[in-house]
């Protein structure tokens, strides 16, 4: 039986979460040679090989609108997810000042001592001249969180599924212990 991964995606929907997994599913295509269409709505399975094996990473998607409207339906789905990929653009620092909520939100939900592997993500690094938020700061708020840390383009396929591949990295060593 394939291993299997479930990360959740949270983000403003103005962030580009979509074409991050998009760009993530791309690569697991290209890598796999899989002819199966993507999907694009909420949720979707795809195929990946991680350190030469090959796992079922399940993407699910949380735009911020879903997380506020809708929190009845927010927690059970927070509960469910394994591992998280928190997503703000580093041209919008709106959508940075969101980042410590979503955070929040999974460790209400999670109620959990353990350690949840979580990605901060910071998106659309090739629109520098339009940068509002600088590395640093997206470092240093991951420190804060006790996450992991990444900046990438889905334009220009740069560590987008090293963000993600990251997080199982980090689920398959908690299930190792």
């Amino acid at each position: 039986k394939m291993v299997s991964y479930k990360l959740i995606v949270m983000g403003d929907e103005r962030v580009g979460i979509r074409e991050l997994t998009t760009q993530l599913n791309l690569r697991c295509l290209a890598e796999l040679h899989d002819p199966m269409p993507a999907t694009w709505e909420g949720y979707y399975p795809k195929k990946a090989v991680i350190d030469g094996v090959v796992c079922t990473i399940e993407v699910s998607i949380l735009q911020d609108q879903q997380l506020k409207d809708y929190t009845a339906f927010r927690d059970p789905y927070l509960r469910d997810g394994e591992g998280f990929v928190l997503v703000y653009s580093v041209t919008s620092r709106s959508s940075f000042a969101q980042i410590e909520g979503f955070h929040r939100q999974i460790q209400v939900a999670k109620d959990s001592s353990s350690t949840i592997p979580i990605m901060l993500v910071g998106h659309n690094t090739e629109q520098e001249t339009e940068r509002e938020v600088a590395t640093r700061e997206g470092r240093s708020l991951a420190w804060k969180l006790g996450c992991e840390f990444e900046e990438v383009s889905s334009k220009n396929d740069i560590n987008v599924a090293e963000a993600f591949f990251n997080v199982v990295r980090s689920l398959r060593r908690q299930r190792m212990q």
